[in-house]
């Protein structure tokens, strides 16, 4: 096994070296191929897309700590190789998808979610069998980035789907003049963990004694009040997806707009599709958590879909 895996690594060291550090010792020509590059990055194909598209599900799923989505995109004969870089020194393992899956288990408790979007990908196909992603990403908690994380993946056709057989990244911790607080970073953050079904991971956007109100009803004070609420809409809508649609932010407050989209199939749900927007206006303590959330949605319409669905 241990063999098998070497030839593995190797060959995506060698297939990825070759593919991508070819460079010029021209500076005409190392312009011309960062233009060629840049346009590259804006013209994806469509199984380019679809490899990037699965990454950041991936990336997506890992922070939310949504195991069960993790299941279906990456295979089970799976690697995941780290390393952990800081002060120089790499702290480097090797485990099954399996080990993974085992030891997240036993840290149920301790996982708290986190946001890593990819600033720039390269992606080798080959034959359209295997392919080769490179990403370039950096891990966001609470709005705050914490390291630059080079991701690589392989890929594979398993009954014509891509799965993920190998996942392996570099952690490195950025300067501190860098983990600056991003307020629209934590508001996609926060998006991301409405999506995961686990309340307490969006009470902990929230401060201790923090509120959210919905619809001017009875303010929820502290973390289980919070994570009631919040479950009541994930009970409600199991394939629920909170995306971001715009923030706007002022001396002292911060307005956060979204769009709920999920299907009623709770314990004596409707089974109708809804999809309702609204906003929630923020006040924000010094340690950039929500101190008080002041959600409004059109409740009215919200019941109309429930009972009759989106679209009558």
């Amino acid at each position: 096994m241990k063999k098998i895996l070497s030839i593995v690594i190797l060959t995506l060291v060698v297939v990825s070296g070759l593919f991508f550090s070819c460079q010029s010792n021209s500076n005409n020509t190392k312009k011309t191929e960062k233009v060629v590059e840049e346009q590259k990055e804006n013209t994806w194909n469509a199984e380019e897309q679809e490899l990037i598209v699965l990454v950041e599900k991936l990336l997506f799923a890992v922070g939310n700590s949504d195991f069960q989505t993790l299941d279906s995109i990456v295979s089970d004969k799976a690697n995941l190789g780290s390393a952990i870089v800081r002060d120089g020194v790499s702290k480097n393992s090797v485990i099954t998808i399996g080990e993974y899956f085992e030891a997240q288990k036993n840290r149920d408790g301790e996982r708290k979610p986190f946001y890593e979007p990819v600033n720039k990908y390269k992606i080798l196909i080959n034959k359209g069998q295997i392919a080769f992603v490179w990403a370039d990403a950096t891990l966001h908690s609470y709005g705050v980035p914490r390291t630059n994380n080079i991701d690589n993946f392989t890929l594979i056709k398993e009954d014509g789907e891509w799965k993920f057989i190998n996942i392996s990244f570099t952690n490195t911790r950025l300067p501190e003049e860098k983990r600056k607080f991003d307020v629209e970073i934590f508001a996609k953050s926060y998006a991301q963990v409405w999506c995961s079904q686990r309340p307490n991971f969006v009470s902990s956007f929230f401060a201790e004694d923090g509120e959210l109100t919905v619809n001017k009803g009875k303010p929820a004070k502290g973390t289980e009040a919070i994570n009631n609420v919040v479950k009541g809409f994930m009970d409600a809508f199991p394939d629920m997806i909170v995306s971001m649609d715009s923030l706007t932010t002022t001396s002292d407050k911060t307005r956060f707009h979204w769009t709920l989209a999920g299907t009623n199939n709770a314990t004596n749900g409707t089974g109708n599709k809804v999809k309702i927007s609204g906003f929630e206006e923020w006040t924000l303590n010094d340690d950039g958590l929500i101190q008080k959330s002041k959600g409004y949605f059109d409740e009215k319409e919200y019941k109309r879909q429930l009972e009759f669905g989106m679209n009558k």
